[in-house]
Formats: C-alpha cells, structure tokens, sequence
C-alpha cells in the first residue's frame, strides 16, 4: 500500500490491511462486494481496508468507471462513487459502447461540481492515476481481480469466507 492508495477504512497503524485490486465492471469484483462491505462494517476500527484500480483490458467501460471514481475522489467521495458503481454495475457492465455519461449522471446526483468532475476525467494526470495502480499490481503479479492482499500476502480465494480467515489469521492475538 503506498500514499495514493484508497483507504476505505484506516483502523491505524499496527492494524491489519485488506488491499483490493479491482475492476469496478468486473463481475467477480461486484459478487464480492457485498462481502467486502459485510466485512468492512464488522472490522471497523480493527482493520484497514483499501483499495486499487485495476481495470481489464477486455472490459470496454472499467477505464471509463475507475476515472470517474477518481475524478469523484479528487472532491472527496471516493467511496460514495465506489459505491455507486458496485450497486448500479448490472445496469452498466459488459456493454461496448461508452457510459461515461451514466458515470457523470452519478457524480451529479452525488451533488459534486460536475465542471471539476468533467476537467478531472479529462485530465491526464486522472488516467496516470488510474494507470499507477494498474502498473503496480502488475507489479504484484495481479493479472485478475478481485485480487486481495491481507498484509502483503495475496489471497487465493477459493470461497469468500477465505478473505475473512486472512483478516481473523492477521488480527493481532
């Protein structure tokens, strides 16, 4: 985790650090969402969770979906884009063609500046970040999302209650 890491929730330091690299189209990424959320609400205080943009290649929108979060982070709602894109992403995901502007209708119903929203998906520097986390999950070996990390060590899941394990073997005895 560096300093341009997402923190959902910062228990502090000590605590152990849920990182995810996902893909807000991907549909593995929105069937675990749900447990991340369980999860994050049952930690809260105990363990960070965080998380990365890694959006595929073979999604036509997951670049499209990740700077819109990032754009809505850069005027603090981060999470409530993050959300938004998880609990609408059936509504979106696997089509071809653009939703760039279902993306911008979320961040004026989020009652953001929507000309700040629009120059920070534009703007290069928003792609770059977007590309940092992708380039240092590659880095990390991630080549599919989910992929979780629990302390630095990446978690091969074979069932979603594995993620809770990791975080149960990390908390402090």
């Amino acid at each position: 985790m560096d300093e341009s890491t997402h923190i959902l929730n910062n228990a502090g330091p000590g605590a152990p650090v849920v990182v995810e690299f996902l893909d807000f189209e991907c549909e593995a990424c929105g069937a675990v969402y749900p447990t991340m959320e369980e999860l994050r609400e049952k930690y809260d205080g105990e363990v960070t969770f965080a998380v990365r943009y890694f959006p595929l290649p073979g999604h036509s929108n997951s670049v499209n979906a990740a700077l819109a979060v990032e754009a809505a982070a850069q005027q603090g709602a981060f999470e409530a884009m993050y959300q938004r894109m998880f609990e609408t992403q059936s509504e979106w995901g696997e089509r071809q063609a653009s939703e760039a502007d279902r993306f911008r209708s979320y961040a004026e119903g989020l009652g953001l500046d929507v000309a700040a929203y629009d120059a920070a998906v534009s703007d290069p520097a928003t792609l770059a970040r977007v590309e940092q986390d992708f380039q240092a999950g590659a880095e990390l070996g991630v080549d599919r999302t989910p992929t979780i990390f629990v302390d630095g060590e990446r978690l091969e899941l074979s069932q979603l209650s594995d993620i809770e394990t990791a975080i149960q073997a990390a908390m402090p005895q």
